[in-house]
């Protein structure tokens, strides 16, 4: 909604959100008149204009809607919208919308649920404000083709009241993929749903904090957007690479042979001596038998004199 109605202004940030790198970009469609009563409160972080206002206000036409899909479209994004109201939902089937999104504040709103999953379309389903029961009800009615978002429904979230422990219980409770939809400042709870194994995140974005709106001030300007999509590109890289330790090993043999010790001489040992615990030592670099057999070299006999420092190997030993 940080487009504030402005046609102009989502189709920037369609394109910058795209040249940052994300998959998708989605929008809420609200209807005012089939969503919410001309009294209801705004919530506590934005107390500017009424509900009805502001949806009323910043509502785009069927007409401008297609020019926000085709503007996605174009940058190569997907278009993903979230509908408040069978309306809404009505509308964006018109449109010929992939994707829905149902937000936390829709999750006991069954009616809406169904009518998305049954679209047959994949729907991400939010969680910021739903008991277990409540979620069990929407993720049966959102069926198979759902996504489950951990979201706390805070603005701004502090990084106590994430719950990424609740990725884990959500993929376990309902066998389906899960994603973070996060309203903390930066991109560290991303960063970390990611690495926990989150198929999804979904950000707040905005071309400036200073513009007017619920969200702008939460929201990713667009050079900490693109560092968020770097990020998490680099992870999803570091997981889709797993490493074998051995191979790894291998492949690092001129690195162990600059930084690895050997077992070197600690003092000068005349050939033939047989070779004492204080006569050694455990010396860069690793190209002789390594220091963590040291205790083997005891007791074996020099092959040859051997000089203080010299690193040893099997050829000098009998």
């Amino acid at each position: 909604m940080n487009h504030d109605g402005s046609l102009g202004n989502a189709v920037r940030m369609i394109e910058v959100a795209a040249e940052a790198g994300v998959d998708a970009v989605k929008f809420q469609l609200h209807d005012a008149a089939a969503e919410t009563t001309r009294d209801a409160p705004a919530p506590p972080y934005f107390t500017h204009e009424s509900r009805w206002e502001y949806f009323q206000r910043t509502a785009f036409t069927d007409d401008q809607w297609r020019r926000v899909r085709d503007a996605c479209k174009a940058a190569g994004v997907e278009f993903v919208c979230a509908p408040f109201s069978l309306e809404a939902l009505e509308r964006l089937e018109a449109l010929g919308t992939a994707r829905y999104k149902i937000g936390s504040g829709e999750v006991t709103n069954l009616e809406l649920v169904r009518a998305a999953a049954a679209t047959g379309k994949p729907v991400l389903l939010s969680s910021g404000m739903s008991s277990w029961e409540e979620l069990d009800a929407a993720v049966e009615a959102a069926g198979e083709n759902t996504t489950v978002l951990q979201c706390t429904s805070e603005y701004p979230t502090p990084p106590e009241r994430v719950g990424l422990n609740l990725l884990a219980e959500l993929r376990e409770r309902y066998g389906r993929p899960v994603g973070l939809s996060d309203h903390t400042l930066g991109p560290h709870a991303c960063f970390a749903a990611v690495a926990l194994g989150a198929s999804v995140v979904e950000k707040h974005f905005t071309l400036s904090k200073e513009m007017y709106g619920p969200d702008a001030a939460l929201a990713l300007e667009p050079h900490e957007l693109a560092e968020l999509v770097d990020g998490v590109r680099e992870i999803e890289a570091m997981l889709g690479a797993p490493v074998d330790k051995d191979a790894e090993a291998a492949a690092l043999a001129e690195m162990k042979r600059v930084f690895e010790k050997s077992v070197v001489t600690a003092a000068s040992i005349p050939a033939g001596a047989t070779i004492e615990r204080g006569m050694l030592a455990a010396k860069k670099p690793g190209t002789g038998i390594p220091a963590a057999r040291i205790d083997e070299v005891v007791g074996r006999t020099a092959a040859r004199d051997l000089p203080e420092d010299t690193v040893l190997t099997e050829d000098l030993l009998a």
